[in-house]
């Protein structure tokens, strides 16, 4: 809950807005500001404060008792033009926070002081995994330019690393130089040779230490060609270490543990099982294990026990969510230790083992096998049992929308800053190569390999990395995200970004063309047959459906426009609007509304939009229209 302070009126009017924007994340809290202030503090895990930022440190100095516990506090100012992240920025969420409250405030900007953040490094707190030991010793190491290991016992999708941050080879154990530009997020596994140069970090420290290029003389990207490294030269020994693993590690002074979710711990249990014999029995499987607590990922047993209290309590507790599975789903798992009594109890022969391997997915290995609490003068009650899953790269499929920086979704925004690995077309990535972090690893090629991009990009993301693949508007709609799916396997896991297309950033230029059923039509016949193209049109025209032309006309192709007019001039009076946009949303763009008659195809081009009105499409005041409904309505 966020809980919402004022003191004055300017300020009141700010919190009401918060508050109606988000009615069900926030509380108001009325009186004055101090005694609000500490009353909101000890029941909220955020709050908003319109004050002073002066004000805020002095009254919640006196309440501060660890960074971890600590609520996330956001201070705006009178004005409303700054949103300060003040308390909690990475573990309180206030870094967060305050773009929230900015991209709600009018005229408001975030203000965040981390040095992470401002860096555009990932903070070793703000990657949603637990993480313990000498954080603030190796994030100021990484910071510093300074030479940090990083040892991983397997390929998890981390965010991108500074290119000081070199990985060690996971079989030999010998520290390896990890390639500039995202290839330290994979500790274990190089990557492919792909066509594509990488992104060069603007600005002094880490972010500009290295950049790759891989250039024909004409300075186009060549297809197909080898990386080179131009990577600095091996520095000095580091003596600082980012660990990625489940095991129970040694502490030291010069070490940070990420704590990744590769642990399923299976539950098998009694009616009427207490909480804390679960918990204990989970402790003490992990510790004789050496495996920490702070990896599991989620706990797992048999639908019959999905409402069991004592579970239920004990995933609370842990924070981790509960799955469950049909006794015939885990009856067909193999397992090393079944038992007679959970087959006639829930009609399985193991619960524990199975439910355990089940959630952990393909590959995964069973590190404890099952074995029993030990309550002190009663039968034991409860079953347990481990198993690590295999940590699957990840794709993202991110449309950047039709080119404006504003039309580019906050989602598309966290996507890239995810990525260790962008791939895409080179005309792209230059539009938001300063949104990606230092040493994020950029795979670029021109015009016409978008076949090979998708396959570098999910070869990329089954070797363990996270990889966003871009395409403009939507990668969905002829874009990336088709050839890329065409590829992919269920080895990785696949996220969907949405972007605003082509078809309705021109749209909202010409007006409201697509206000009723419509359809997009590209006119390229370089992948589809001309044949099935005219059916299409055809199609569209008979059904009397607004089209819009993708790909209307190039150099090559400038018969196709005018014999797809001249389909639907067959069902379509003269008259009927046509709107044309170049280049939506960017600087040059240019739009005119004309009638099918007029239209000059000549004056279209590869760039352009075209959009055909139906019969009850209407030019009004200068913009195209098309009613809701079939008859137009005055």
């Amino acid at each position: 809950m966020i809980g919402l302070i004022s003191a004055t009126a300017a300020g009141t009017a700010a919190r009401d807005r918060l508050a109606a924007a988000w009615p069900d994340r926030t509380r108001v809290y009325e009186g004055r500001a101090p005694e609000a202030l500490r009353q909101a503090f000890g029941e909220c895990e955020q709050l908003v404060c319109f004050l002073a930022t002066g004000a805020v440190v002095r009254l919640v100095a006196p309440l501060l008792a660890d960074k971890a516990a600590d609520p996330g506090i956001v201070c705006v100012d009178e004005a409303g033009r700054h949103a300060v992240a003040l308390l909690g920025g990475h573990a309180g969420g206030a870094n967060a926070l305050a773009q929230e409250v900015a991209d709600l405030t009018p005229g408001c900007r975030p203000v965040v002081t981390t040095a992470t953040d401002a860096a555009g490094i990932p903070g070793l707190d703000a990657l949603g995994w637990p993480v313990e030991g000498a954080v603030a010793a190796v994030t100021r190491a990484i910071l510093d330019g300074a030479p940090v290991t990083l040892r991983a016992d397997a390929p998890w999708p981390l965010p991108a690393l500074p290119p000081n941050v070199r990985a060690e080879s996971a079989d030999s154990g010998a520290s390896a130089d990890a390639a500039p530009n995202g290839a330290a997020s994979n500790p274990a596994t190089p990557g492919p040779g792909s066509p594509g140069r990488s992104g060069e970090p603007r600005g002094n420290g880490p972010a500009a230490a290295a950049a790759r290029h891989v250039r024909d003389d004409s300075g186009r990207t060549k297809p197909g060609a080898a990386v080179e490294d131009s990577s600095p030269p091996a520095g000095p020994a580091s003596t600082h270490v980012l660990r990625v693993t489940d095991r129970v590690t040694p502490p030291d002074r010069s070490s940070a543990v990420l704590r990744p979710p590769s642990l399923v711990v299976g539950v098998g249990a009694g009616r009427g099982v207490g909480a804390d014999e679960v918990l204990e029995l989970v402790r003490d499987t992990l510790e004789e294990a050496r495996l920490s607590p702070g990896s599991i990922g989620q706990l797992a047993t048999v639908d019959a026990k999905a409402d069991e209290p004592g579970i239920v309590e004990a995933a609370r507790r842990l924070d981790v969510p509960l799955r469950t599975y049909t006794a015939d789903a885990l009856a067909e798992v193999e397992v090393p230790n079944p038992s007679p009594a959970p087959l006639r109890a829930v009609g399985t022969p193991s619960v524990a083992e199975a439910a355990a391997l089940l959630a952990a997915g393909e590959q995964a290995e069973l590190l404890v096998p099952k074995r029993k609490s030990a309550p002190e003068g009663r039968p034991a009650m409860a079953t347990a049992a481990v198993a690590r899953r295999r940590p699957r790269g990840r794709l993202a499929l991110v449309g950047l929308g039709p080119g404006a920086r504003d039309l580019l979704t906050p989602r598309a925004r966290e996507e890239l800053r995810r990525a260790s690995t962008v791939v895409g077309l080179d005309q792209y990535v230059d539009q938001i190569r300063d949104l990606l972090r230092p040493g994020t690893r950029v795979l670029e090629s021109g015009l016409g390999a978008e076949e090979e991009r998708a396959r570098t990009a999910v070869a990329e993301a089954r070797a363990g990395r996270a990889v966003a693949l871009i395409g403009s508007g939507d990668a969905g709609v002829y874009a990336m995200a088709s050839p890329a799916l065409a590829e992919a396997s269920d080895d990785i896991d696949v996220v969907g970004v949405p972007g605003v297309t082509a078809a309705l950033a021109a749209a909202a230029v010409l007006g409201a063309p697509l206000g009723h059923d419509h359809v997009s039509i590209s006119l390229s016949d370089l992948h589809t047959p001309w044949e099935a193209i005219e059916r299409r049109v055809r199609a569209a025209a008979e059904a009397g459906l607004v089209v819009t032309f993708y790909n209307p006309r190039s150099r090559g192709r400038d018969w196709q426009l005018p014999k797809a007019l001249g389909l639907l001039a067959e069902h379509r009076e003269p008259a009927t609007p046509v709107g044309v946009v170049r280049n939506a949303s960017r600087p040059d763009e240019s739009s005119r509304l004309t009638t099918l008659a007029e239209l000059d195809p000549a004056t279209v081009d590869m760039m352009t939009v075209v959009v055909v009105g139906n019969p009850a499409t209407r030019a009004v005041a200068g913009r195209m229209v098309t009613p809701r409904g079939y008859r137009w309505q005055s």
